[in-house]
């Protein structure tokens, strides 16, 4: 089994995900081979694992995915020498009702995968009071391992003398200690980090963050805390998932990146092709595919240009006359009648469905999903369902076509956006993580 470590914390904001890329460039310059995992439905941070440590990263979510599909995924660890998993929010926020196999939380991850967590914990304004924060973390969950801390925003040596005293006296390890540094952020914008291709110097950032976390963090410890630990990941025999058709035309730029790699290995490995193209250079979708996918990004921060595409539009409005089309969130907004962006300005779209979406008007949408389709969707007929998740600022105008599906939240509560089907153009404001097999 790889041996890895969960880099998780008590909440969001606290640096773990520089924390996080600083560790894995650090690791592979060692010459260490690093598998990078992310917790729960994040799109972006894997884009942001994979620069640094020239691996593809994976998502793996105890709500929307069963303990079968997580091992599989979990199985591309083979071949690495260690793992390297990034939390999502505090260590064991989740969703209050159970998933198809937890409540999403990092603690279930790193416990179900025996990965001892390293909490990186913000110790500003504190000092020996930072270790009941730490102890608190340790003793919660009796059986979950724990590996040690790494502190940040260290405001001096004194400083660091005092929390490290605290520690001590509560028996955690402290595996590193990273001193106040305002410039070690990454660029954000309403749905978290700007997008890894998006970043205006990454790879330097990225060599820079490795320099501090070597020069503050003991990387024998850490790796040291991950050989010791029984590590559980998956032997992969499960299948990811089918692809929806042999051959998928899918759009890949500033405007549409958002897909879970998994899917897309799934399908690769299952003998699809996948040809990507650029809606925003105004490319077409391959004439001989089966399928076009439009994946979910920003398409409201494009939609001037995406208006202006013409060719992608026709060919786009062509290939929907006797094949699929599919979109998710953006993907789903750039399918249908027009886009209000934020100025108030109505943008054309490709006008395959009906919808008419606004982020003038404001409202954030965010949580896991689990949609009982009422119509078919490419990969899938009615009655199935699937799990997934949704967060977008974008509010619905127009919607006049088949609903799609019936969409519940995490505590089985109906919410409206449904999705829309015309013919066999479909799309959903849900990213979809897996199809719910009980």
């Amino acid at each position: 089994m790889t041996p890895g470590v969960m880099i998780s914390a008590p909440a969001s904001g606290t640096g773990k995900t520089t924390v996080m890329l600083g560790l894995l460039r650090a690791l592979r310059d060692r010459g260490l081979g690093v598998q990078p995992f992310k917790n729960g439905p994040d799109y972006i941070d894997p884009a942001f694992h994979h620069a640094a440590s020239g691996r593809e990263a994976y998502n793996l979510d105890n709500w929307a995915m069963n303990a079968r599909l997580m091992d599989a995924i979990a199985a591309r660890a083979a071949g690495a020498d260690m793992v390297l998993a990034e939390g999502s929010m505090g260590l064991f926020d989740g969703v209050a009702k159970p998933g198809a196999a937890g409540h999403g939380s990092s603690a279930e991850l790193a416990r179900r995968m025996g990965w001892p967590v390293v909490l990186v914990l913000d110790v500003s304004g504190q000092a020996q009071s930072a270790a009941a924060v730490a102890l608190g973390f340790a003793r919660y969950w009796p059986d979950l391992p724990f590996g040690g801390v790494i502190l940040n925003r260290v405001a001096s040596a004194r400083h660091e003398r005092l929390v490290r005293l605290g520690m001590r006296a509560a028996g955690l390890p402290v595996l590193g200690a990273l001193p106040r540094r305002g410039d070690l952020v990454l660029p954000q914008r309403h749905l978290g980090l700007v997008q890894a291709l998006e970043h205006p110097d990454l790879e330097r950032a990225i060599c820079d963050y490795a320099g501090f976390l070597r020069d503050h963090v003991d990387l024998d410890a850490l790796v040291a805390c991950a050989r010791a630990a029984e590590n559980g990941c998956g032997t992969g025999a499960a299948p990811l998932p089918r692809p929806p058709a042999h051959r998928i035309a899918l759009a890949r730029d500033d405007a549409f990146s958002f897909i879970y790699p998994h899917l897309l290995e799934g399908w690769r490995r299952a003998g699809a092709e996948v040809i990507p193209f650029s809606p925003l250079a105004d490319e077409p979708p391959d004439a001989k595919a089966g399928l076009v996918w439009l994946p979910g990004g920003y398409p409201e921060l494009h939609a001037g240009r995406l208006a202006a595409a013409t060719r992608f539009r026709a060919a786009l409005q062509d290939h929907a006359r006797t094949r699929p089309v599919h979109g998710e969130c953006g993907g789903y907004m750039a399918l249908g009648q027009g886009l209000i962006d934020k100025e108030g300005t109505r943008h054309q779209m490709a006008g395959l469905l009906g919808l008419v979406t606004s982020y003038a008007q404001r409202k954030m949408h965010l949580g896991y999903r689990r949609a009982q389709l009422r119509q078919p969707m490419p990969g899938f007929g009615a009655g199935a369902a699937l799990r997934g998740h949704e967060f977008h600022y974008s509010t619905i105008l127009e919607q006049p076509d088949t609903p799609l599906a019936q969409v519940r939240d995490a505590e089985g509560a109906i919410v409206p956006e449904t999705g829309s089907r015309r013919g066999p153009v479909t799309g959903t404001f849900f990213h979809l993580i897996a199809e719910d097999q009980g």
